[in-house]
């Protein structure tokens, strides 16, 4: 199974995916490492990601799933996965199951103004919410609980 750990930046992808594979015993894959380094530089200069960029990481990105659901490789991937058509390129089978972190703009623009030492800027979080098409077919959990909390709220919407 790949689980699918979505949302905006800052909305705890990273951390609620990392701890979520330690619960499991999974791999655990932050979709940020395949980006481009041009992805990575225009981010860091406050410059939003138009499709045109994002397609050769969703290409890795999918790449990589294949490879996963080919190998039986139980993984956890944190990735922002905005778009519909986004998460149809990722979403390869019924293996892959999506949950949504869902939060508010200004407790999301709180948490990327404390955040240290990450490329993504707090003046780009209005493009991510502008591009932002909230998916209907995964498991939606509020933000704005414990990391512990939403862990526990994540594996028993799944059952694992």
């Amino acid at each position: 199974m790949i689980i699918l750990v979505m949302g905006v930046s800052g909305s705890g992808k990273t951390t609620i995916g990392t701890q979520l594979a330690e619960a499991l015993h999974w791999s655990f894959y932050d979709a940020d490492s395949f980006h481009p380094p041009i992805n990575i530089d225009k981010m860091r200069h406050g410059i939003p990601l138009s499709d045109v960029d994002r397609l050769p990481w969703l290409m890795a990105l999918q790449q990589a799933i294949a490879g996963w659901l080919q190998s039986h490789t139980n993984t956890v991937l944190a990735c922002s996965a905005l778009k519909s058509e986004y998460r149809q390129r990722l979403c390869l089978s019924q293996q892959v199951k999506q949950v949504y972190l869902k939060g508010s703009f200004a407790l999301i623009q709180q948490r990327l103004q404390q955040r240290q030492g990450h490329y993504m800027k707090a003046d780009l979080l209005q493009s991510q919410f502008d591009t932002l098409e909230e998916p209907e077919d995964a498991i939606q959990v509020d933000i704005d609980q414990s990391p512990s909390a939403i862990v526990m709220q994540i594996r028993k919407a799944l059952n694992v």
